[in-house]
């Protein structure tokens, strides 16, 4: 059985953009036009993944998220105009997997919800080794390894990489990777972060553009790529 996409939109040519795009990719697709409309169909056909718009008629997009999470084990992905990042954050920290900026590119959007629902219909554990080329991350024995030679790894640059491996594809923000790396008795600042996200960087990839390891979301957080 394909898997069952909910499209919440109240423009209804996006969602004939979306209902043809998702159906040639193989999905099934149901559609909503408004906050009701979407807690009713989360309930009845229990999708696989919500593509979820922010401007909705009735209710803010924002606050519908927890409800729709009530609703069942969907993946939520924000599709929206809304570009500040604060909106982003606001998603993502409220349970959204991903947030995608209209306009967007169908191929990217395919893209972002392959690995979503990847990343949820896992019944195991995530997998705990990542290569992309020659970079080998082995979470389970702590060994990162980059050409086949050992890659010295700082306690926080291990942390930052082993959460960000155990999401991979997935935006962590800036608030969740602090919190989770450095705790509360520490107050940490964003700069913390960077720093670490530079030397990973630094050790992890090979010449060439910065990022083809580790992507920032700007102004947001990091993920790290599930593309080789």
């Amino acid at each position: 059985m394909p898997a069952k996409i909910l499209v919440v939109d109240d423009d209804a040519a996006i969602r004939r953009l979306l209902l043809n795009t998702l159906t040639r990719a193989g999905y099934a697709v149901v559609e909503a036009g408004d906050a009701r409309a979407a807690l009713r169909q989360a309930g009845a056909e229990h999708p696989a993944a919500i593509l979820l718009d922010l401007g909705l008629p009735d209710r803010d997009g924002l606050s519908i998220i927890p409800l729709l999470q009530k609703e069942g084990d969907a993946v939520i992905l924000v599709v929206s105009a809304r570009d500040a990042v604060e909106e982003k954050v606001a998603a993502l920290d409220l349970g959204a997997d991903d947030f995608v900026t209209k306009p967007f590119d169908t191929d990217e959007l395919l893209a972002r919800l392959r690995v979503a629902l990847r990343h949820r219909e896992r019944a195991d554990p995530p997998a705990k080794v990542v290569e992309r080329g020659d970079l080998r991350i082995d979470l389970d024995r702590q060994v990162v390894t980059r050409g086949g030679e050992d890659v010295h790894l700082t306690r926080k640059e291990r942390d930052v990489l082993a959460l960000l491996t155990q999401h991979i594809g997935r935006v962590l923000t800036h608030q969740k990777l602090l919190a989770a790396c450095w705790g509360g008795d520490e107050e940490p600042r964003i700069e913390y972060l960077r720093i670490v996200i530079r030397n990973l960087r630094q050790k992890l990839e090979a010449p060439g553009p910065v990022g083809s390891v580790i992507a920032n979301e700007l102004g947001v957080g990091y993920r790290l790529r599930s593309d080789p």
